[in-house]
């Protein structure tokens, strides 16, 4: 192997180490930490699991409604109500701010990882289906 080959491949291996650093640094936030908690709590919460179910179950029947041509606003601000009742109850109103908050310092590290590349890393490494 060239001494070219062996600089490349060790500048590739050493950003696979800095890719590792920066999730395991991720995985150490405060605010994952808090995310994985509050999630733990919904999933453990019996009742907000039961108003879970019964919430996909009204958006469900909505979309299949509205691919009909057979949904109206009443429908619609019905599973709204649905959703704003969901989200009033105290463990999930606690897990949507972790998200949030998640979502938030996620951000702000794909704009430092971002700006040298002038491009939008979080995007670009997100998948193709963003709009």
């Amino acid at each position: 192997m060239s001494i070219d080959s062996d600089t490349a491949a060790d500048s590739e291996q050493s950003i696979e180490d800095l890719a590792r650093s920066l999730g395991d640094a991720i995985a150490e936030l405060p605010e994952y930490q808090t995310f994985l908690e509050k999630q733990a709590a919904v999933e453990d919460d019996e009742q907000t699991q039961a108003q879970i179910a019964e919430f996909e179950s009204a958006r469900e029947e909505y979309m299949l409604a509205r691919q009909r041509g057979e949904a109206t606003q009443e429908d619609l601000r019905e599973m709204q109500d649905q959703q704003q009742e969901l989200h009033e109850i105290p463990v999930m109103r606690e897990y949507l701010q972790a998200e949030n908050d998640l979502e938030l310092r996620l951000q702000a590290l794909n704009e430092y990882v971002s700006d040298p590349l002038d491009i939008d890393f979080g995007e670009k490494a997100g998948g193709c289906c963003e709009d």
